[in-house]
């Protein structure tokens, strides 16, 4: 009997306990309701990215960097590659060994993506330009290719990987150094750099002719037109005008008259 009794209170205990805590939560609902503000507070403005002035991420002039490219830097960032590609044999990717001339697609013994096979058909040899900017990002540069790779986003980054396949078997010869191409700013990605003979068809300032132009005796100038004895030049030919010179006065004052 006193058991039960026992029972009965902790039980009425528990239930007093849940009564009083769900009595709370709906008073403090009450108090503290959740009320939308009309303005949210601690609002940062962050300014959008534009591309304007965004350098061109064009391939450099390969005369003047491959010679001075770090060639053992290039083989540590090639330790990226090695999970798919080798040196002596095809493996997930195919053998690079001699990839630098090597026409696309071709490696013997390799299954090739369809893109990639495609892009073969129209590019005869990976060139320094192509090899560039396929590095930097092979999916959107070879559309369909199986290569996941996310690519090496910073410039001297490929140029020395591209160095050091070189040391590989490549076969393509380093360019002369283009001084003019090297020396061309880069305008806003996806612009060319502006080349020699931009800069040679280009007009100087207020007019005048570039380099290459005519010259500046010539632009714009109008032979005088001859009128009987005597050649009258025409408007804006510059040269002697014929004004007609005003009488010469007395300086000397009048003496007035009283």
């Amino acid at each position: 009997m006193s058991d039960s009794l026992a029972f009965n209170k902790y039980a009425g205990a528990v239930l007093a306990t849940c009564f009083v805590i769900a009595g709370l939560v709906q008073l403090s609902g009450g108090v503290f309701g959740d009320e939308k503000v009309a303005k949210p507070g601690f609002k940062v403005e962050v300014a959008e990215e534009t591309g304007g002035g965004e350098v061109a991420d064009v391939p450099p002039d390969w005369g003047t960097v491959l010679p001075k490219a770090d060639v053992a830097a290039g083989q540590a960032t090639f330790a990226k590659c090695q999970s798919c590609h080798s040196l002596t044999a095809n493996g997930t990717g195919p053998n690079l060994t001699g990839v630098v001339g090597r026409h696309p697609a071709t490696e013997a013994g390799f299954n090739y993506s369809d893109g990639m096979k495609a892009f073969g058909a129209k590019q005869p040899v990976w060139d320094y330009d192509h090899l560039y900017m396929f590095l930097k990002g092979p999916q959107a540069y070879v559309n369909g290719t199986k290569m996941t790779f996310v690519g090496l986003k910073q410039p001297q980054d490929r140029i020395n990987v591209i160095a050091f396949l070189r040391t590989q078997g490549g076969t393509l010869p380093i360019p002369k150094p283009n001084p003019a191409a090297a020396a061309a700013p880069a305008g806003p990605a996806g612009a060319p750099a502006a080349g020699a003979a931009d800069v040679a068809k280009s007009p100087g300032p207020s007019g005048a002719p570039g380099v290459g132009g005519a010259s500046a005796g010539t632009v714009g100038a109008k032979s005088p037109v001859a009128t009987g004895s005597t050649a009258t030049p025409a408007a804006g030919a510059g040269g002697p005008t014929n004004t007609p010179t005003p009488p010469k006065t007395d300086t000397k004052a009048a003496t007035p008259q009283h």
